[in-house]
């Protein structure tokens, strides 16, 4: 587990040198050779590094203080896991028995590298061999619970995470009671939702499964990254596949489970659940953007989370979103 001085570090990877990633991977016994690329990451820090006389690599730096290693190390074993079930991943590379490595006070992981591009989710084709490639991703996600690794809660992603918000002053004071307001109702919405859909089965997920995690080749789909994978409903790998207005993505939903119902049963009632995980994603996301402020990548990156405009859009797209969740699930067409 991290130390508590680095588990409060705002800025982890200030001497995260080139030299230094070189040395981590020349540490395990691998010889590199010089080639280092910088892979969109803001987690976590993730290089493509060449070796000598073999492929490329890719090496995943992680985050002090965010999982321990119970937690890096259960998600690797469900990616071995799906590996073994024959699930197109990337899952982490062993040397010496091992996935999770140490070089000085960092921790990272190796894996290969995965070429592709991201998928055409317009394409109502891929949506289905996307939807029957996460069937037998949950087939395998079922099979055991996480014991170490967390559950997907209203709680996290939207009490703590909005009170997190208010608390730490993120929200512009003119723009705060408009905010509160429809934090609280948005959340009134999501607790009913819930309760609509009632005891849903809860199984291993990917966790963040959106177009910029899948890479798609002319033989299909590959998941990669599943460091926000966490124990949750089968909805939650599926919702986000689906964009546009209700009637597109209803048809865009149809292909999904066109392909996931080969390989799994889905319930229909989690269909309760889609917006209002929607509307915490959309919470959770900008209190993360708060907590990685420090961070000098975050303001590099996300400029605009600090100014008016973007709270003001928070504040709309939560009304829609509270609109949307009072409208009712998706429905099904007929041959569901």
């Amino acid at each position: 587990m991290a130390s508590q001085d680095a588990a409060t570090d705002p800025t982890p990877y200030a001497g995260l040198t080139p030299e230094r990633v070189l040395d981590a991977v020349e540490s395990l016994g691998l010889r590199v050779d010089g080639r280092l690329l910088a892979l969109n990451s803001y987690e976590n820090r993730v290089y493509q590094v060449g070796l000598e006389d073999a492929a490329p690599v890719i090496a995943k730096f992680y985050r002090a203080g965010r999982w321990t290693d119970a937690q890096i190390l259960e998600e690797h074993a469900f990616a071995l896991a799906l590996a073994d079930a024959e699930l197109p991943v990337v899952p982490p590379l062993a040397h010496a028995g091992r996935t999770l490595h140490r070089f000085q006070n960092l921790r990272l992981s190796l894996a290969p590298r995965q070429g592709g591009r991201a998928p055409e989710l317009n394409d109502h084709q891929v949506l289905q061999r996307l939807g029957l490639l996460l069937g037998r991703l949950h087939n395998v996600g079922a099979l055991a619970p996480f014991r170490h690794r967390p559950a997907m809660t209203i709680c996290d992603f939207g009490e703590a995470a909005g009170a997190y918000l208010l608390d730490a002053g993120w929200i512009p004071p003119e723009l705060e009671p408009a905010y509160r307001s429809v934090l609280a109702q948005a959340l009134a919405e999501v607790r009913a939702c819930f309760a609509r859909a009632g005891a849903i089965a809860e199984l291993r997920l990917h966790g963040d499964c959106h177009a910029g995690n899948i890479l798609w080749t002319d033989a299909g789909g590959h998941f990669v990254d599943l460091d926000d994978a966490r124990t949750g409903p089968a909805i939650q790998d599926l919702w986000m596949l689906l964009a546009g207005n209700r009637e597109e993505m209803t048809v865009q939903l149809d292909a999904v489970l066109a392909g996931y119902r080969d390989f799994r049963d889905f319930d229909p009632r989690e269909l309760h659940l889609l917006e209002a995980l929607r509307t915490l994603r959309l919470i959770h996301y900008a209190a993360w953007l708060g907590r990685r402020w420090q961070d000098p990548a975050f303001p590099a990156a996300f400029p605009w989370f600090d100014e008016p405009r973007f709270w003001q859009d928070q504040v709309l797209a939560l009304r829609e979103q509270i609109a949307a969740m009072q409208e009712g699930p998706l429905p099904l067409l007929s041959r569901y």
